[in-house]
């Protein structure tokens, strides 16, 4: 197959900053895109070449749209999968499969699917709504205390609380859940893998997150993570094991917890490009957005190795500011050496909502996490 410089299409769901991304890749390579997205300011409208307004989770939309590409792939997990497992029967090449998706996009399946398969994760028990919770925790079946999450459509932080009394239990939605023994860990990490559709796997090095106190959003993402080697080679090794059970092809992103005697458990996986890799695009050989793309098209894997140590900061929208975006201090921190934003394209900022990152490289990683600091505490997203 030749997809570049020709009429092969690549189609992606989801419009949103992964996607934009992934796009500075395809237009490097003058490979053809189309993108469906429910929003008329999507990120992705200014970089592909047809853009398509429509939901997501509507089965037409995402079936029609799915006959107008050669290879369709996604950013965004809440995606109509029965217009995917369809579209795969009449033969379209979809990747990651939808089979694949299927046993991630619901969280309770996704932990059923760690314990079927020996891969090492935080106990956990599931839960048709709140009641059924309510009616564990009065049974004794169930101890504060827990994390609660809800089963499909969380994000960035999103349908994740921590319940230490039954008064946490009134901000949860009445929604299926999981509840997951709380686990008292050291570090968070991750570990991207990329497999070719003819099986070609290569990972990135492990990160580590550091995360925000309130808001349970990644603030810095460190890449090496600073970690012994054996946990670094352990936390690989499972990463692998995952992958290979998922049988994926794309990115997979697999975040786990070290745990204070430095085993490793799996917290949940993410088949697609991914904010523990965005590092990747000032720090790595080979960015995780090329490396996808490399992957669904099936042609040889880019290196993983980083040229450098890198700290990606999130940028996310202050809290008690709401409206049009402004990126105050942007200036002060581009001239400081290493320093790269990316601006999402993103009009409307509202509290913690992510609006763009900073990538910060260095030889030295302690200098790297203090520029990194200062890139956090300078640069601010109001309205």
């Amino acid at each position: 197959m030749n997809y570049f410089s020709t009429n092969f299409t690549l189609g992606i769901l989801g419009g949103g900053q992964l996607g934009k991304m992934m796009l500075a890749d395809t237009r490097k390579f003058d490979i053809q895109t189309y993108v469906l997205d429910p929003s008329d300011e999507a990120p992705c409208r200014m970089a592909c070449n047809k853009f398509y307004k429509g939901n997501l989770m509507d089965y037409d939309t995402v079936y029609q749209f799915g006959k107008m590409v050669d290879v369709l792939t996604f950013e965004i997990e809440l995606v109509n999968l029965e217009a995917l497992l369809q579209l795969e029967n009449e033969g379209l090449t979809i990747y990651p499969s939808p089979r694949t998706l299927q046993q991630i996009q619901n969280k309770g399946k996704q932990k059923d699917f760690y314990v079927e398969h020996n891969i090492p994760t935080a106990p956990h028990q599931r839960f048709v709504d709140l009641n059924a919770l309510k009616k564990a925790l009065e049974k004794d079946e169930l101890d504060f205390p827990f994390v609660w999450k809800c089963a499909e459509f969380g994000y960035d932080g999103n349908g994740v609380k921590v319940c230490r009394s039954t008064i946490d239990l009134l901000k949860l939605a009445d929604v299926e859940c999981i509840a997951e023994q709380m686990v008292p860990f050291k570090n968070e990490l991750a570990v991207i893998v990329t497999r070719s559709a003819s099986g070609e796997v290569k990972t990135y090095p492990v990160v580590e997150m550091e995360f925000h106190p309130e808001a349970n959003q990644v603030e810095y993402v460190i890449c090496p993570a600073r970690i012994d080697d054996n946990v670094a080679q352990k936390a690989i090794e499972i990463a692998l094991k995952v992958s290979e059970a998922f049988d994926h092809v794309g990115l997979l992103a697999v975040e786990m917890f070290q745990t204070q005697d430095d085993e490793i458990l799996v917290n949940e996986v993410a088949p697609r490009p991914h904010n523990s890799g965005h590092y990747s695009i000032e720090a790595s050989y080979t960015s995780q957005f090329e490396n996808h793309l490399r992957a669904i098209l099936d042609l040889p894997l880019g290196n993983t190795d980083s040229k450098v140590a890198g700290i990606m900061v999130n940028l996310v929208g202050e809290e008690g500011f709401s409206g049009p975006v402004v990126y105050e201090n942007i200036e002060k921190i581009m001239a400081i050496d290493g320093v790269t934003p990316h601006i999402y394209g993103k009009r409307e900022t509202r509290p913690f909502r992510k609006m763009g990152h900073v990538t910060i490289v260095n030889e030295n990683m302690v200098e790297a996490r203090r520029i990194a600091e200062e890139v956090k505490n300078s640069i601010r997203v109001i309205s």
